[in-house]
Order: structure tokens, then sequence, then C-alpha cells
């Protein structure tokens, strides 16, 4: 691949589009923590539509799919309840979750380690 082809595929204003290791993040995180459920976010401008993991704590991390449909589908492969986020909301457990974060000086991406 050239330089010209690497520099098309990251221009601005283009989507990112989901990839495997979005996938496997999800089902890693569902595999390890208790009672998660999903939230289908729908697309933006900039990222193709995201599906949101909340465990039952209210940890919580977002990666893209390919298509709602993609979420739903993963939901049922990983036995979990999804959602569309735009008919539900958001789970208070994932706010307070991520309150308690930023009250321990924890600013980092949620799932990312600590932060630097």
């Amino acid at each position: 691949m050239g330089l010209r082809d690497k520099m098309r595929r990251e221009k601005p204003g283009t989507t990112r589009q989901a990839v495997s290791a979005d996938v496997k993040h999800l089902e890693e995180f569902a595999g390890s923590r208790r009672g998660v459920e999903g939230f289908v976010e729908p697309a933006t401008m900039n990222t193709t539509t995201t599906l949101v993991l909340v465990a039952g704590d209210g940890e919580w991390t977002r990666r893209r799919v390919d298509s709602p449909k993609a979420g739903f589908v993963l939901g049922q492969k990983l036995a979990i309840p999804v959602y569309d986020v735009a008919a539900t909301g958001y789970p208070s457990r994932m706010r307070e979750w991520t309150a308690r974060r930023k009250a321990a000086g924890d600013t980092g991406v949620p799932g990312a380690g600590p932060s630097v």
C-alpha cells in the first residue's frame, strides 16, 4: 500500500467502519462481566453505528458495529439483551459509574486501563 492509498483512507470526514478488533473487544467485555446489556447507538457524521455494553456495576465500553442489525445479532450471539438507545436511553448505573471514576480522578478512556 502506498502513502497515497493510506492518506485516501484516513481522510477527515470519512466514516470509520467496524473492524474485527472492535467485535473481539465487545465479546471479551461481555464474557468477563456480569449483568451486561447492550445499547445500539445510531451512526453519526464521523462514526458508523456503535454498540455500548454496560455491565451490572455500570462499567461500560463502546465500539463500532457494521449496522444496527449487527449490534442486535451480536447481542443474540452473546446472549445479552440489546436495546435501541434512542428508545430507551442509557441506564443510570452507567452515568453513576462514570461519575465515580471522575470523582476518583480517572479521566482515561473506559476499558483502556489507567490514564497517564
